[in-house]
C-alpha cells in the first residue's frame, strides 16, 4: 500500500465502526484471508495502490466482511521487538 502512504513495518489503526465509503482504504476478511486494500463500491472491487496487482472482483459467492476502515498510519524508524519474524 505504499502509494497510498503505508509501508512495510508500518502500524495501521483500523476504526470497526466507521461505515467504508468508496475509496477508503479498509481491511477485510475476503474468502478467509486478511487484506488490507482499497474498496471500489461502484464496481465491487478490491484495488492495491500497487498497479502491477490486479483488482479482485467481490462476488456474490465470495465470503467477504469490512472488518474496519484504516483511519491512520504511523511509521515505525526502529523495528518493534514484537513485529520482527525470526
Amino acid at each position: 500500500m505504499q502509494d497510498v502512504g503505508i509501508f512495510d513495518g508500518d502500524m495501521i489503526i483500523v476504526d470497526r465502526y466507521e461505515t467504508a465509503r468508496h475509496g477508503d482504504v479498509i481491511v477485510a476478511n475476503f474468502n478467509g484471508e486478511f487484506v488490507c486494500k482499497i474498496l471500489d463500491i461502484h464496481h465491487r472491487l478490491l484495488l492495491s495502490s500497487n498497479q502491477k496487482f490486479h483488482p479482485v472482483t467481490i462476488h456474490e459467492y465470495d465470503d467477504f466482511s469490512i472488518e474496519g476502515v484504516v483511519t491512520r498510519s504511523i511509521r515505525c524508524h526502529r523495528p518493534s521487538p514484537l513485529l520482527v519474524v525470526k
